[in-house]
């Protein structure tokens, strides 16, 4: 009876556990920022459509942008996703237990810039999250990374003097990926690195600034190689973050919002997105 007793006891514990995390990973966040052309599905609307600040996005939902566009997802566990001009992204899965700060975010990238800063786990080194493009799967321990599918990683890599005119790349699948950082030599907060796999090969990035280039399936892998300032500058004008005066509004307050972001009770805004206090 007592064996019996605790069986129930033991259940009850993981359900509590494991309910709030399922429950939450359904809508994994919102469009804090959104500029010129940006469609997405939603709960709401299952059809492509014109995406709207602050509108809900869930698990397999797309994100498409068009020329001189771009969007940034905030999601329940602070990650931000940064998504640039001609992409095409998708948030294949999402789980986050507020009880414990534990969070993976897993999301696939077709085509274009994009930009994936960890939330809490960044600070406490709880998360396990991945992004796939068409031939690398990066596999994500609390940091940044930027990257970037099709031409323009294949732009930025022969300026960078790691192909030339004669390599064989493939303009739709080809990747550039670049730890942003913190890495190993961050101060006061908690280290980061990149797990590239490519194949059967499995590269880490764990120094800031340290990128990989993959010119098409099948073929190996160009790097590690430290990305030059050039280089961070043309990823930054891909993603399009440079604030446009006048244009760019200021992340409005929503009740149902805030309390899923934390924003309130003790919540500051920081800039663009209401973030909590630690």
């Amino acid at each position: 009876m007592k064996s019996f007793t605790r069986k129930i006891a033991l259940a009850a514990a993981l359900s509590a556990v494991v309910v709030p995390a399922i429950a939450i990973s359904q809508d994994v966040g919102i469009t804090a920022v959104v500029r010129n052309d940006v469609r997405v599905t939603s709960p709401a609307n299952p059809v492509l459509h014109r995406a709207k600040v602050r509108e809900r996005i869930a698990i397999g939902n797309d994100i498409v942008t068009g020329k001189s566009s771009m969007t940034q997802l905030l999601l329940l566990d602070k990650t931000s996703f940064t998504v640039g001009a001609n992409a095409r992204v998708r948030i294949d899965r999402f789980v986050f237990d507020p009880a414990s700060d534990a969070s993976s975010v897993s999301a696939s990238v077709a085509k274009g810039a994009f930009r994936f800063m960890s939330g809490r786990a960044l600070k406490k080194g709880r998360e396990g999250s991945s992004i796939k493009t068409p031939v690398a799967s990066i596999g994500i321990r609390g940091t940044i990374v930027e990257g970037v599918v099709g031409e323009d990683a294949i732009d930025i890599a022969r300026r960078e003097g790691v192909i030339d005119r004669n390599t064989t790349v493939d303009p739709e699948t080809a990747s550039l990926i670049v730890l942003r950082g913190p890495g190993r030599n961050a101060q006061g907060v908690q280290r980061g690195a990149i797990d590239v796999t490519v194949g059967d090969q499995v590269i880490p990035l764990e120094d800031a600034g340290l990128a990989l280039f993959v010119p098409g399936p099948g073929q190996a892998p160009v790097g590690p190689f430290m990305l030059s300032q050039r280089g961070i500058s043309s990823l930054r004008d891909l993603l399009g973050v440079r604030p446009i005066p006048g244009e760019d509004r200021t992340f409005e307050r929503d009740p149902t919002t805030d309390q899923q972001f934390a924003c309130d009770g003790g919540g500051q805004s920081q800039g663009r997105v209401c973030l909590g206090v630690d």
